[in-house]
């Protein structure tokens, strides 16, 4: 089973138009204040990483926000959290987020919430982590995107055992409770650290 203190969140910087989303959003943070899971996310007081954020410090919970410096002189960093780490550029950020997680969920959001989520996938794929990867569907967002990966599949340009490394529920607990119950696919032996 596995031990989820710290969950990466990737999600939008932007609040939408579905209040269900913002809802769920908060709910999320709600929940893992009440289960001691310390939330990781990009540091941003607006759109839903905002509303996340404050719903977990709302209920005592902990917050790790992690921003390039370049984003932080934008003025959209929170200034209220429990922990703000700093990094040079994104690519620093995506791998201080993949080192100090657990696991890692994808909410609503737009071009960067896809890029962290394929690029997180994409490491699993290639072993270069083994911790469980979550797609919380609120409302049917991601409909669309399963189905093209699903097509995907029947092209044969993914294989169904990477298909199935994406966890994928519309219910916060049963995501969860998937992720816990995730046995990570054996490494490759041809991949290295030094290879990639």
């Amino acid at each position: 089973m596995v031990k989820l203190n710290k969950i990466c969140v990737f999600c939008g910087s932007s609040e939408g138009n579905d209040t269900h989303i913002i809802d769920t959003a908060k709910k999320l943070g709600s929940v893992f204040a009440e289960r001691k899971i310390t939330l990781v996310y990009g540091a941003a007081k607006i759109g839903i990483m905002g509303e996340i954020a404050r719903a977990v410090l709302d209920q005592q919970g902990e917050v790790i926000g992690i921003i390039p410096e370049f984003l932080k002189k934008k003025e959209v960093v929170h200034l209220g959290l429990t922990e703000l780490i700093t990094t040079t550029n994104m690519h620093d950020r995506k791998l201080k987020m993949q080192e100090i997680s657990d696991g890692f969920i994808a909410l609503p959001g737009g071009i960067g919430t896809l890029e962290e989520l394929f690029e997180i996938l994409t490491w699993l794929q290639l072993g270069l982590h083994s911790k469980p990867i979550g797609l919380l569907n609120i409302n049917g967002f991601y409909d669309d995107l399963l189905r093209l990966l699903e097509n995907m599949v029947r092209k044969g340009f993914v294989s169904m055992d990477t298909y199935e490394l994406l966890l994928v529920d519309k219910s916060i607990e049963k995501l969860l409770e998937k992720m816990e119950e995730f046995k990570p696919p054996q490494r490759p032996h041809w991949l290295t650290e030094e290879r990639t």
